[in-house]
């Protein structure tokens, strides 16, 4: 399983432990990723995604997973978010028609 956010694409980063003698080792930043059910309004059901704890905060500000997905550019998103967000608009046209 990848270290990196579904939705943002957001990995893990490197960098440098610096001692007080100033020695430095490589280290990683790892990202909080939690396993989240989103409720997507459009499709009815929940959506299982491994995001971080950063992306359920702009998840939940924009108004839930519908709305923030298609708030969001394409450019922004992973390839996973993208098939979703297609879906969701796929559905929306559903119940407008």
């Amino acid at each position: 399983m990848a270290r990196k956010c579904a939705l943002t694409g957001r990995g893990v980063l490197t960098g440098n432990n610096v001692s007080h003698a100033h020695n430095k080792t490589r280290r990683r930043f790892l990202p909080n990723l939690q396993d989240a059910s989103l409720m997507s309004d459009a499709l009815g059901h929940a959506v299982s995604v491994r995001v971080c704890a950063s992306t359920i905060r702009s998840v939940e500000h924009n108004g839930g997973i519908d709305a923030y997905l298609l708030s969001t550019s394409n450019l922004k998103l992973t390839d996973e978010a993208q098939k979703l967000k297609r879906r969701i608009k796929r559905a929306l046209a559903k119940k407008a028609a």
